[in-house]
């Protein structure tokens, strides 16, 4: 059973607590976490999700994505959800999210990593993730007009690929 830390407005702990699936009271807030990983080419890495998946099945997504648990920092969390549905270990430590997205319920912190991985060594968790690949900006936005990408946004896959190409993003990580 997962359990959701809730904050307030202002991202402070409430000690509240709620089981995933819960709705999230009014004037409550749960954290969110993405982890964008791309190469030298400037390419994403992107995992289509198993189509028994609850919630955007058989579609393509960013990298990695999930939410933080009862006990998780955003990093601890974003850490953690690389690990689990790519089998690959990062360390975060020190890092900011690049950028953080409000949503209704929520904080989305976005991590931005550039490292060259190889998708044939990673050790994919079978419950969430179908396959992946290394996709341009122009793939993806082909992918979410065919409907195949989780329909973010444009402007947001547009920010993401910006910010991989700033001196600010984290690049290390264990050697892959």
């Amino acid at each position: 059973m997962e359990l959701w830390e809730l904050y307030d407005i202002d991202r402070k702990k409430t000690g509240k607590i709620i089981k995933r699936g819960e709705k999230v009271p009014d004037g409550y807030y749960h954290t969110v976490v993405h982890v964008c990983i791309f190469n030298s080419k400037g390419q994403m890495l992107i995992q289509q999700r198993q189509p028994f998946k609850q919630g955007w099945s058989n579609l393509w997504d960013v990298t990695v994505g999930g939410s933080a648990v009862q006990g998780d920092t955003s990093i601890q969390a974003a850490e953690r959800e690389v690990f689990e549905e790519l089998g690959l270990e990062i360390s975060l430590a020190g890092m900011r999210p690049a950028l953080t997205v409000s949503f209704s319920f929520g904080f989305d912190d976005v991590y931005i990593v550039v490292k060259d991985v190889d998708i044939n060594r990673l050790n994919l968790q079978k419950e969430e993730v179908q396959q992946v690949k290394w996709a341009s900006r122009e793939d993806i936005m082909q992918m979410i007009d065919q409907k195949t990408f989780i329909s973010y946004h444009k402007s947001f896959i547009n920010i993401i690929f910006d910010l991989q190409l700033t001196k600010d993003v984290h690049s290390h990580f264990n050697d892959y």
